[in-house]
This record gives C-alpha cells, sequence and structure tokens, in this order.
C-alpha cells in the first residue's frame, strides 16, 4: 500500500456550503479558474446566452436558479488533487447536503457580508458543528455595502455556537473597499477590480510601516479606522490554533469577493494550508485508514437520469482508502455481491470523464443497475466490514399520491421507487394496502415540485398530489407490537414504509407523548434506518 500515501496525502476533499445567493458558484468558479480546470470563468460553454454554473445541469435548475443536486468538481493546485463538493444552497435540500457533508473533510462556508448568517443556513451549519467538521468562513461580496464586521463575527458565534478567528480583515466595503489587511504579515493587500473573470488583478501588498504609501492608497480615515480595528482584534479576538480548528471549534475566516475575484486566491492558499489529508472512517470493525488498508468506499448519494440520452442512475460514492483501479472486483456488502464498478467516472458538469484509477479522498460515480442504496459499504472481495450508516432525515410534508393514468402503473411504481432510492423523497403505504395508496414524505416541500416534475419528464407519468396533515412521524423500534391493538390518538395515522416496518404519522407533537404513555412498551424513533 505504501506507494498510494503520496497520492493520498495530496487530496483535500471539502463540501461548500452556503445560503442561496450568497456566491458560492462564483466562488467555485473562481477556485476551478486557479486550477486551471476551466478558462474564463462565467463563460464555460463559450456562448454569451449558456453562461450557467459549471456544476449546475439539470433543467428545473436553470429554470429556478438553484443547484438542486450536488456535483463534484475535481481539480489540481500547486501540488494538491482538490476535491469539491458543491451543495445544494436552497433550504428544502438540507438533507442531500447533510449526506454530501459525510463524504467531506471539511466545510468552506460561505456568507454574504450585506447579510449575515441567514435562517435557512443554520440548519445545514450545525450539522457541520455536529458531525465536528472543520468550517472556514468566507465572508464574500465585499465590494457592495456589507455590515459591521465585528457584527459579522459575533452573529457566526452566536448563530452557529463557535469561535471565530480572522484571518485577515477587510478595510471598508462596497465603493469604499480598499482591501483586506493580512494578520500574520501585518500588511495591507489592496484591492483591485478583475471582474472580466482573469487571474490577474493589480494587488499590491504594503507593510503597516509604510505609513505614507499606505495613505496614499486607503486614505486618512480608511487607515485610522483600521489601526483602530486592528488594536480591538488583536486585544479581543480567539488566537489563532490549528488543533481546535481542525476539531471543529474555531473557524478561520476570511473576506472577499468571488465577484471580482479578490482575496479568492488567499483563500485557497491559507485553507490548503490548514485542511488535513483524507480522515480515517468509523467502522463496525472500527477506524478504517485511509493509507493502510486497501479499497473501501461508501455511497452518499444516488442520482438518477443525469445524461437525457441514457436512463442512468449513478451512485456517488466517497473512496475512504486505498486506490481504486479499473476493471477491479469489489465487494458490495450490504447487497453480498463481488462485482466489478461499472463505468467509473468523474464528473463535471456535463462532462463525464471515465476513470483508470482513483484515491482515498476521492469521489467517482458508477452506473448503479438499481443495487445501491444511500449508504451502503464496498470494499475488497476478501474483506467484510460496514461503514457508520448515513441516517435519513424524518420528513415534514407529506403528501397523497394519485396517478392520473392507471394504465402506467408500471412506470409509476418504477420512477417512484426510483426517486424514494435517491434518498430525496421516502414513500410509505397506507398500513393495509399494497402500492396502490402511495404517501410521500418529504424534508421540504419544494421536492414535491422536483418529484411531480420528474416523474413526467423522465417516466411520462402524471400525478396530482394530495397534502396531508401530519408533520410528525415515527418509527416503531419494537418489532413484536400488534399494530390492531395500538390505542392511538384521533389524529394519529398508521403507516408502513417499503420494507413492510410500521410507522406511525401524526399532525400534533403532543399527540406522540400521548401515544407512548397509552400503549406500555412502546418505544418510537424520529430516525429510520438504511
Amino acid at each position: 500500500m505504501g506507494n498510494h500515501a503520496d497520492e493520498i496525502n495530496r487530496r483535500r476533499t471539502f463540501a461548500i456550503i452556503s445560503h442561496p445567493d450568497a456566491g458560492k458558484t462564483t466562488l467555485t468558479e473562481k477556485f476551478l479558474l486557479y486550477g486551471g480546470a476551466i478558462n474564463l470563468a462565467g463563460s464555460v460553454k463559450g456562448k454569451a446566452t449558456a453562461r450557467h454554473a459549471v456544476s449546475d445541469w439539470m433543467e428545473i435548475e436553470k429554470e429556478r436558479g438553484i443547484s438542486v443536486t450536488s456535483s463534484v468538481l475535481q481539480f489540481q493546485y500547486d501540488g494538491f488533487c482538490i476535491n469539491i463538493l458543491d451543495t445544494p444552497g436552497h433550504q428544502d435540500f438540507s438533507e442531500d447536503t447533510y449526506r454530501t457533508l459525510m463524504a467531506a473533510d471539511s466545510a468552506v462556508m460561505v456568507i454574504d457580508a450585506s447579510k449575515g448568517v441567514e435562517a435557512q443556513t443554520r440548519k445545514l451549519f450545525k450539522v457541520c458543528v455536529m458531525r465536528k467538521i472543520p468550517i472556514f468562513t468566507f465572508i464574500n461580496k465585499m465590494d457592495r455595502d456589507a455590515n459591521d464586521t465585528f457584527e459579522l463575527l459575533d452573529d457566526i458565534e452566536k448563530e452557529l455556537g463557535i469561535a471565530t478567528c480572522p484571518i485577515n480583515w477587510p478595510i471598508g466595503s462596497g465603493k469604499g473597499f480598499k482591501g483586506v489587511y493580512d494578520r500574520e504579515t501585518r500588511s495591507v493587500i489592496t484591492y483591485s477590480d478583475t471582474e472580466k473573470g482573469t487571474k490577474e488583478g493589480q494587488t499590491t501588498i504594503i507593510p503597516l510601516e509604510e505609513e505614507d504609501k499606505l495613505l496614499s492608497y486607503i486614505g486618512d480615515e480608511a487607515k485610522d479606522k483600521l489601526t483602530d480595528e486592528i488594536e480591538l482584534l488583536d486585544g479581543a479576538s480567539a488566537e489563532y490554533d490549528l488543533d481546535n480548528i481542525r476539531a471543529g471549534e474555531l473557524t478561520p475566516v476570511f473576506f472577499g469577493s468571488a465577484l471580482t475575484n479578490f482575496g479568492v486566491e488567499i483563500f485557497l492558499q491559507h485553507f490548503l494550508k490548514m485542511t488535513t489529508t483524507p480522515l480515517p472512517r468509523k467502522s463496525d470493525v472500527g477506524l478504517v485508514s485511509p493509507v493502510e488498508n486497501e479499497f473501501s468506499a461508501f455511497v452518499f448519494k444516488i442520482q438518477a437520469n443525469m445524461n437525457k440520452a441514457h436512463r442512468d442512475r449513478i451512485a456517488f460514492m466517497r473512496i475512504c482508502s486505498g486506490k481504486y483501479e479499473s476493471s477491479m472486483e469489489v465487494k458490495h456488502v450490504q447487497g453480498g455481491k463481488v462485482m466489478r464498478l461499472s463505468q467509473p467516472q468523474q464528473i463535471m458538469a456535463d462532462e463525464r470523464k471515465i476513470l483508470t484509477e482513483a484515491y482515498a479522498g476521492d469521489i467517482i460515480g458508477v452506473f448503479d443497475p438499481g443495487i445501491f442504496s444511500i449508504g451502503d459499504t464496498l470494499c475488497m472481495p476478501k474483506e467484510e466490514f460496514r461503514y457508520e450508516g448515513i441516517p435519513t432525515f424524518a420528513p415534514e410534508h407529506f403528501a397523497r399520491v394519485r396517478q392520473l393514468d392507471t394504465m402506467k402503473r408500471k412506470q409509476f411504481v418504477k420512477g417512484i421507487t426510483q426517486i424514494a432510492q435517491e434518498g430525496a423523497i421516502q414513500i410509505f403505504q397506507e398500513f393495509n394496502t399494497g402500492m396502490e395508496e402511495i404517501i410521500v414524505g418529504v424534508v421540504g416541500v419544494l421536492q414535491f415540485d422536483v418529484l411531480k416534475y420528474r416523474l413526467e419528464n423522465e417516466y411520462n407519468v402524471e400525478i396530482r398530489l394530495e397534502n396531508l396533515p401530519y408533520e410528525h412521524i415515527r418509527w416503531i423500534e419494537n418489532k413484536d407490537i400488534d399494530l390492531d391493538r395500538l390505542t392511538g390518538t384521533s389524529d394519529m395515522k398508521k403507516i408502513k414504509d417499503l420494507k413492510g416496518d410500521p410507522l406511525l404519522l401524526f399532525i400534533n407533537q403532543w399527540s406522540i407523548g400521548m401515544t407512548v404513555e397509552r400503549n406500555e412498551g412502546l418505544i418510537l424513533s424520529e430516525f429510520g434506518r438504511n
């Protein structure tokens, strides 16, 4: 295994998370620009009309302008091989984002300088904090009027319960944005607008001591304010501590403007110094080391029909250890089968390249004939272990699905089952019936639109959704309970999942406790198991 160590150690795998519109896509494009993956940010296709970002490809995304699906982009920079996992920024896709975070070693949080931490983003950041993922903060859009810098930091600390350590400090914002002060070198890096999407902006580095030069660039007022803020900062902010950063307890903060490409490369360079190589991962046989062990991976996402011309499903997996080589045989632990992975590829928007090799830290997509589920483990044929599962979120919105043309029953069942396997929706049946009464549960209501859209476009099936009033779902832990004898509340509904396991739906939160009290020994759980 030794010779793979160098390849594995030069890998960095991170997810970018943000509120919609905070500028995540632009930031991603600028990263790719530095890696030479694209030549001119924003003009990926070369035509002025086709300026959709590299990582957005699904039609519904182009219509709504949001990233519904997370793509994976790989690029090389300064000897590092970097895998960026793009996450859906929309609030309704927190579950997909959560799974993507399971495949990342760190997260970059993009915040709009004029808005601070926004409501829908809290849930995502909480997940990072829960998993102790190192979080790196890029405060974007300094070329527009921004909130007070101390307030922005305060906001992060209060909302996310994590200490902040500014690595650089902005001088002004909007029209008055002059650049950033680098705390380590005690010098000012001046701002110049390079919106043309090129790499070169004219930046000048001025040490704090060179007062005259500094004044000629930023003026008296900005200079005085900066002096005061540096003093405050040195006294008040958390000390830089790499161990705390890596433990997910301290977030380094950077300022810049992705659109005008200022502060992006500075951020990237610091980030690469602070992040770790691919980390070991928990399994039922203990921690699995990326370098010491042979190939293993887990599935964190399944995406159907990425290519209109071929009905296909791609299972995305994070390689956790060793090296993948094309045509090698691997074991799909949950399926109990030894197999060759079909058409392993790395995907960059519409382009796919077939891989001959990949290493721990990399993300690969393989053709899925419908056998993989989220959370599945792959390892070498002689081994047998499972990586820890990815919990499924309890849906918060439910609807009954009615099929308009009953003749298309087969397509309907196939379509809805396949979409459910991807994990964006969960499907249940009425307790005493088969597939004719299907109930769909989603974490965010936008998923209902996506379901309808995809069934029509990909499976040629029209449906009508009838919203149900239930808001709470509980799995029943006791396998031996007689559901017919269960004493519930008037707002309770019994359903079952596709495996036939019983579940309960409630309209009111308080009914859950009442049901537990009325049925001795009943154990209800908020999480399903994969």
